[in-house]
């Protein structure tokens, strides 16, 4: 069978709410990479974004298992930050996604967040012992957490499997889990993130050279 067909599947997470730029890039690059891409819905009930895109589920939270996935990307949604108001925009609690992380991560799969989910991983205490970023220090320090000293001022970062990244830097977070998962590497992966982020066209020839383009 075709190695690129044995990978397990990358599960992104989807909720009411959910911030569709986030991981766009990182989706799009792993899809054309071989892997398949598997929603994750709190159930299999229908979720809508922000940007009101109606998403129905491949499967439901409950049912994802570590070993069963490569990767669990986490993307930033309203309901993260747990306010009366986000709450009302949408339904449910978002805690059992960061438990889920957790589970992830204590079986060495790993976790991509992003904007909000960042904070919902502060809370499950994810942070406290990992170098990590997210929009603002003191956004994450208001969740309580322990891991302040751990905060990096820089557009992503990976630490002990986990990426972590703010919500202005979704091909930064692209990066990283492509590094990650050896999607990319070396001066392939820089021009891709040049390309992506910084427009320039000199990278794509590096680009189509490796087949990547």
């Amino acid at each position: 069978m075709n190695a690129v067909n044995d990978r397990k599947p990358v599960h992104l997470a989807v909720y009411d709410t959910l911030a569709d730029w986030e991981a766009g890039h990182a989706t799009a690059h792993l899809a054309r990479a071989g892997y398949r891409i598997r929603t994750v819905g709190p159930s299999t009930d229908p979720v809508t974004s922000i940007g009101g895109l109606r998403i129905q589920p491949d499967t439901a939270l409950d049912d994802v298992r570590p070993e069963d996935s490569s990767l669990l990307i986490l993307p930033g949604a309203d309901l993260w930050t747990g306010t009366s108001a986000a709450t009302a925009a949408g339904s449910g609690d978002l805690a059992p996604f960061a438990r889920k992380a957790r589970a992830f991560l204590d079986a060495g799969v790993p976790v991509a967040a992003i904007c909000g989910a960042t904070a919902g991983l502060a809370r499950e205490g994810l942070l406290d012992d990992r170098d990590h970023t997210s929009a603002v220090s003191f956004y994450l320090a208001a969740t309580g957490y322990a891991g302040g000293e751990r905060y990096v001022e820089t557009d992503a970062v990976t630490d002990a499997n986990l990426v972590t990244a703010g919500p202005t830097e979704p091909v930064a977070f692209a990066r990283e889990v492509f590094r990650l998962l050896g999607v990319y590497e070396g001066e392939v992966l820089d021009a891709w993130y040049r390309l992506f982020h910084d427009s320039d066209a000199a990278a794509y020839a590096v680009l189509e050279k490796a087949g990547a383009a």
